[in-house]
């Protein structure tokens, strides 16, 4: 995703475009003539909004079964797309195709674009095929039949605009831990586990905006909580995907200074310290040592005592993971069930592609007053490909 800020007029463009946000659904509900010229033209495969929701799995960039391929301008991009898109605009093609660079080309793209009167998807659709790909389809109904079905996903400009302005509803769907050490200023906490008991912080105004978000662009959280609004009839959702590590990435302001500050005047003292095995904690409750255990992982020394438990789907384990580490769904467990799935003998350490769900699995534990003296987990976003993995290490609440 292109997330460059481009200039004051830029800003101002879009806050004037999202002060009616309500969206003009067209009444169009086919694709117009022009439309199905060119995709006989260009023997091109239609695809309609089953197939897509299907095709983006869960919503992250790393659970998607196809590259969907938003080919309207970078404004439009910005202010709302179908989630875990890319965006190609039609006019300046190769300028953006390079996003693509490390795709294969028989991956499965679905292109869209403003509707079904749209015919730029068809277009770029070719575009691609001349590029050497595959397995191109359209999705003809576009961003305007998505934004009235489902969710939409929107970028630091946009979720910028809505945060100054105090104009949506921000909701940080990470752990609390994780809320409470850093947040994005005036967002409230309703974590993914906790939804069901915290359903009545929601507006009761059904056409409320919301902005959700959690811990990056494979964090699931945020599209947990976004599809149970939808389901719910709240016609305003959105996810900003990127999440608390883009807007970092930005420069924009967090609580963590005023919280650091606050801590600061009490004096607290990190100390290092270890569990009886001589493995190393972190100075959060639970947590390991990020920097010591990465070191660990990449110099491909992990002691034998501990066992690495990857938390996340099967599916997203397939795709990559630490070395060695073993695959339980945490999620999908009690901790009673979970406890019983852990290797004996051993130190626990929970990782998944975020940290959240990792500390999920960690207080699922703790809450029943089970013994974590030697389960803990490892907070930081971990991207892997086989066994081949980037991991940056999340700072500590203390």
């Amino acid at each position: 995703m292109n997330m460059r800020f481009k200039s004051l007029f830029l800003s101002s463009f879009l806050l004037a475009s999202m002060q009616s946000f309500s969206v003009e659904v067209e009444n169009i509900s086919a694709p117009t003539e022009a439309v199905l010229e060119l995709v006989k033209k260009y023997e091109l495969e239609q695809v309609d909004f089953n197939y897509v929701k299907k095709a983006i799995n869960l919503g992250t960039r790393n659970s998607i079964n196809a590259i969907l391929i938003d080919v309207r301008p970078e404004i439009k991009y910005q202010k709302g797309t179908i989630p875990s898109s890319l965006n190609i605009p039609d006019t300046k093609f190769e300028e953006y195709y390079s996003v693509l660079k490390d795709i294969p080309m028989q991956k499965e793209l679905i292109v869209y674009c403003g509707g079904y009167n749209c015919t730029k998807s068809p277009i770029v659709a070719q575009k691609l095929k001349d590029k050497g790909y595959t397995n191109v389809k359209i999705y003809s109904g576009g961003e305007p039949e998505w934004g009235k079905l489902s969710y939409l996903e929107i970028d630091t400009l946009a979720a910028k605009v809505y945060q100054e302005k105090n104009s949506a509803l921000i909701v940080d769907a990470r752990p609390y831990l994780k809320f409470l050490q850093e947040t994005i200023p005036g967002a409230i906490s309703i974590p993914d586990t906790s939804l069901v008991k915290l359903l009545g912080r929601f507006p009761i105004n059904k056409s409320e905006k919301i902005v959700i978000f959690c811990g990056g662009y494979n964090c699931e959280k945020s599209h947990i909580i976004a599809n149970k609004l939808v389901s719910l009839d709240y016609e305003n959702v959105m996810v900003y995907a990127g999440g608390l590590p883009s807007w970092k990435e930005r420069g924009l302001n967090t609580t963590a200074s005023a919280y650091i500050e606050k801590y600061d005047e009490v004096a607290i003292v990190k100390k290092d310290s270890f569990s009886k095995n001589g493995f190393k904690r972190g100075s959060d409750e639970g947590s390991v040592d990020g920097e010591w255990l990465k070191k660990q992982i990449l110099e491909n020394k992990i002691p034998s005592y501990i066992q690495i438990v990857d938390v996340t789907t099967p599916n997203e384990f397939k795709t990559g993971h630490i070395k060695d580490a073993i695959n339980i769904e945490a999620s999908k467990l009690s901790a009673k069930e979970l406890l019983e799935k852990l290797p004996k003998n051993k130190t626990i350490v929970f990782n998944c592609t975020a940290g959240g769900r990792s500390i999920d699995a960690w207080s699922k534990l703790n809450d029943e007053k089970v013994d974590t003296s030697e389960i803990y987990y490892f907070d930081a976003n971990i991207s892997c490909k086989d066994n081949n993995c980037k991991i940056d290490v999340n700072e500590p609440l203390l």
